[in-house]
């Protein structure tokens, strides 16, 4: 199974695959830098069967920002039941409202420290092995 993570900080992105490699699931792992690259990438590239078990989703990014990829994403038959967790710096409870509203699975808070991130990166890998 596949994770695509979609944020556009190079930073946030690194720290995952870290968390990721220290779990030994890091090949799992794929990288959209916006919300338009993630849906031209589920489109093309995650075909049938091979589509990600989960998508990690920030909210505050460049041309498509995290609500209105996760509309794409929810409003697409063949994605619609792939889980979805907004990952993301933002404490807004509108924003954590309106997300699960349109389909996100869960709504979490970016780490602040490295276990944290590890923690964050083997709940994920739980996804994997469903």
């Amino acid at each position: 199974m596949k994770i695509l993570m979609i944020d556009d900080d190079p930073e946030d992105r690194d720290i995952l695959f870290f968390s990721m490699e220290a779990i030994e699931k890091s090949k799992a792992l794929y990288f959209a830098e916006d919300g338009e690259q993630a849906l031209e990438m589920l489109d093309k590239d995650f075909i049938g069967n091979n589509i990600p078990g989960l998508i990690i989703l920030d909210i505050n990014m460049p041309r498509l920002g995290g609500t209105d990829t996760l509309r794409g994403i929810k409003g697409d038959a063949r994605f619609r039941n792939i889980p979805v967790i907004i990952y993301s710096t933002s404490i807004n409870p509108f924003e954590k409202e309106q997300c699960l509203e349109l389909g996100a699975h869960s709504f979490l808070t970016k780490p602040t420290s490295y276990q944290e991130s590890v923690d964050n990166a083997m709940l994920f890998s739980r996804f994997l092995s469903m």
